[in-house]
């Protein structure tokens, strides 16, 4: 056995240091680089993005440090089957790149509220969308990203965890605000890449510790923690179901029916209509470089089961009276939370198995992985923030208002809000679900998400949906999934061994069939309001459907919304030296230059283009042509893509 090293070295101390530079160096670098004089070139990194940042950044977006701690940890407390939600999301991603992204494209988008504006023309649904998305992302993201942070300084620096989050959200904010969403995917390419170094390191030490698959299997399984005082009961037991994907429709963890459609719809809003996954893919180049990400971004999930199931589980091998503790006095000890200690699984690996120096790289990359979703979130917040809710009170603003609205103003206020859940959010996240993060980010995405899903599949492929029935539709679903969040903080769950006298429609409705449930529901409501309700010109529906994606929009019909594209064009031709003296930058003081470097405003002029020009180039943007030989290329890997992700399921199910 390895000798534990629970404290860092000081060569641990000088690898996170290094890291941090060279992010923040990467940031300010990027920053220097980006186009970010106009909303587009500051939310969307100019759409100038290959294929493999957009794949790179999907990835490091989702698996964040709460996917190292949630799923490695409700991997330690039931098995295999939480994988469901990394394999679906191959699929999903696919589902984003080659069915969603042709349609936010034509459409020209920038965010994807937006999208319901140009399909319905209704500026009441994408203000209720883009305030709904704030506070899902906000319950889910920011508050589980946050937890995860605080959770690794617990058990490492030992840090007050409110400064440590502090000190974490100002070295975030950094490159957030001074590059946009240029230096976000720059520094979620190099994040990736430690990150998943990190954990190949630590996943092969882990198996060696171990002994190996069929140690593990043995080890696992005996794994009972000395508090188990519970008689017959099986809680804190290993049950054989940990090692299948599918279990009986009536599993109180993961049913069958639950696990095949109920997470499927849940990864498919999280990759397909989350403003946080989609911005990534609208900064493409053009949708070969979006379909390419996607394929790349999908086959990285088939990583997790090496890199944080397995390790989860063998952790709770090796350190079952710690990982696996039942009785809330002993969770209290040692993690602090009597709800359970399942989340500390991954960073026990780290602190107990790692050397010297390797553990200080595992501690950044994990670190860097929440920087990476905070930084994703914010710039995506910022943008719903900026362009669905503050353009509609300031319908006259300016690109700069909306510059510095977007990359100060909304960046402050999610920093409060961050402030706020740190310390009124994090015990109930700590309480949810037995003390299981994963637990709980996918209990409020089943209860908040499939009403937006259904909004977006019905108004996508049903083109009689109309704004009435897309509004109230969502309304209702949202209201049905509220009481639902509500009624499962009200009649909390009883711990292990205790009798459960909730009502039958909260303790035998597990949320994901619930999540299903209220999809259909709210599918039905929007059809049918619908059809009580005059539908929408044919010609106002081109380029805003999947049957309609390939029909050229006029530019008049866009309005005012779509100028930042043309805008960034605009800017992209003036660094090629081609510009004429009037477009020469007016010169600046010291002062003056640096406010401007921060919120990305440009003191050059910029000619302006003719009708003509506008709609030419706006037709260029949105163009889904593309070349023979990548597309075929690319799509016959997303088709090998989807052969081996049905493949995996086969052999883990």
């Amino acid at each position: 056995m390895a000798s534990p090293q629970k404290q860092l070295g000081a060569v641990d101390i000088v690898v996170i240091v290094f890291h941090f530079l060279v992010v923040l160096a990467l940031g300010i670098w990027s920053s220097y680089k980006a186009n970010r004089s106009s909303t587009t070139g500051y939310f969307l990194a100019g759409r100038s993005m290959s294929w493999w940042l957009v794949g790179l950044s999907l990835y490091v977006t989702n698996i964040g440090s709460g996917s190292f701690i949630g799923l490695a940890g409700t991997a330690s407390a039931s098995g295999y089957a939480v994988i469901a939600y990394e394999f679906t999301g191959l699929f999903c991603l696919l589902l984003l790149g080659f069915i969603f992204m042709p349609v936010y494209i034509a459409s020209g988008i920038n965010t994807v509220p937006e999208y319901l504006k140009l399909r319905f023309g209704s500026n009441r649904l994408q203000l209720f969308l883009a305030i709904t998305s704030i506070v899902l992302t906000v319950l889910t993201a920011l508050s589980s990203e946050m937890y995860a942070g605080t959770l690794i300084i617990q058990q490492t620096l030992g840090w007050n965890i409110y400064w440590s989050a502090i000190v974490l959200l100002s070295m975030t904010a950094v490159y957030t605000i001074a590059g946009g969403l240029t230096a976000v995917i720059y520094t979620d390419a190099l994040q990736a890449v430690v990150m998943l170094v990190g954990a190949f390191i630590l996943a092969i030490i882990a198996l060696v510790e171990i002994g190996g698959l069929d140690a593990l299997r043995v080890e696992f399984m005996s794994s009972i923690p000395n508090s188990t005082l519970y008689g017959s009961s099986p809680c804190g037991i290993p049950q054989e179901s940990a090692w299948h994907i599918f279990r009986p429709a009536n599993d109180p963890d993961y049913p069958w029916p639950g696990v095949m459609f109920g997470i499927t719809l849940l990864s498919a809003y999280f990759f397909c209509t989350n403003q946080v996954f989609v911005q990534r893919s609208l900064a493409a180049k053009n949708i070969t470089h979006s379909k390419a990400g996607s394929v790349l971004a999908a086959y990285l999930k088939l990583l997790p089961m090496l890199l944080m199931i397995w390790p989860g589980m063998i952790s709770r091998a090796l350190y079952t009276d710690e990982v696996a503790c039942q009785s809330g006095e002993v969770c209290e000890e040692v993690c602090g939370n009597p709800a359970g200690c399942s989340d500390i699984a991954y960073l026990k690996l780290v602190l107990e198995l790692m050397p010297t120096g390797l553990k200080g790289l595992m501690l950044a990359a994990m670190i860097a992985a929440l920087m990476s979703s905070l930084t994703s979130t914010f710039n995506s917040l910022s943008s719903v923030v900026t362009l669905d809710v503050w353009k509609k009170f300031r319908k006259q603003a300016k690109e700069i208002e909306l510059l510095i609205v977007g990359s100060l103003l909304s960046f402050r206020i999610t920093t409060l809000v961050l402030a706020v859940i740190c310390v009124l959010w994090l015990p109930l996240i700590q309480a949810f679900g037995a003390g299981q993060l994963f637990v709980y980010i996918q209990s409020m995405t089943s209860y908040l998400s499939p009403p937006i899903f259904a909004l977006y599949t019905m108004g996508y492929f049903f083109e009689r949906t109309t704004e009435v029935g897309a509004f109230y539709g969502l309304m209702f679903g949202e209201l049905l999934g509220v009481a639902r969040m509500i009624s499962d903080y009200i009649l909390t769950a009883p711990g292990c061994g205790e009798i459960d006298s909730r009502p039958g429609f909260v303790k035998n409705f597990h949320y994901l069939h619930f999540a299903l449930v209220l999809y259909a529901v709210t599918c039905i409501f929007i059809g049918c309001t619908s059809y009580l309700s005059p539908r929408s010109p044919i010609d106002q529906l081109r380029g805003l459907t999947w049957w309609q994606r390939h029909k050229n929009r006029q530019q008049k019909q866009i309005g005012e919304n779509r100028k930042e594209i043309l805008d960034t064009k605009k800017t992209e031709k003036k660094d090629g030296n081609d510009v004429t003296k009037d477009e020469e930058e007016v010169e600046v003081g010291f002062l003056r230059s640096s406010w401007n470097f921060i919120c990305g405003i440009d003191s050059s002029k910029s000619p302006e283009l003719t009708e003509e020009q506008q709609q030419a180039m706006f037709e260029k943007i949105t163009s889904l042509q593309e070349k023979p030989f990548w597309k075929w290329f690319v799509s016959i890997n997303g088709l090998i893509c989807l052969g081996v992700g049905i493949a995996v399921f086969a052999v883990f199910r």
